[in-house]
């Protein structure tokens, strides 16, 4: 059997909220994963896992305590794991996560921006 295609724009198309990851495949026990983001995140961390952010559309950065990395379309930064970061995006920025399944988008922070896991599209 192929594998089918998968068309991000298409899966970007499908929903508006902002800070609300949605799976659209899986490797071993990685997930990918397409949100749309605006404005400041929580600061956070993920204790046990890398981040890798790759942005296909707009303009975002990602803090740290100690600097900012400045990413556009084409662009991607990996977040070791433990490392406190908060994305930022002053227009909306449609960017793919890969990360393992079952990590929480806020870390162990929590809070209102705390999204459900494993929402396919």
């Amino acid at each position: 059997m192929l594998p089918a295609a998968i068309n991000l724009k298409d899966k970007l198309a499908r929903f508006g909220e902002h800070w609300s990851p949605r799976v659209i495949a899986e490797m071993n026990d990685y997930q990918f994963k397409l949100v749309k983001i605006q404005g400041e995140f929580v600061w956070h961390a993920h204790a046990d896992t890398d981040e890798v952010f790759i942005v296909i559309d707009g303009d975002m950065a990602i803090e740290f305590r100690d600097g900012v990395v400045a990413l556009k379309a084409g662009e991607l930064c990996v977040v070791g794991k433990g490392v406190e970061h908060r994305p930022v995006a002053a227009g909306e920025c449609s960017v793919m996560l890969v990360e393992p399944r079952g990590v929480v988008n806020t870390g162990e922070a929590g809070g209102a921006y705390t999204a459900p896991n494993d929402v396919w599209i």
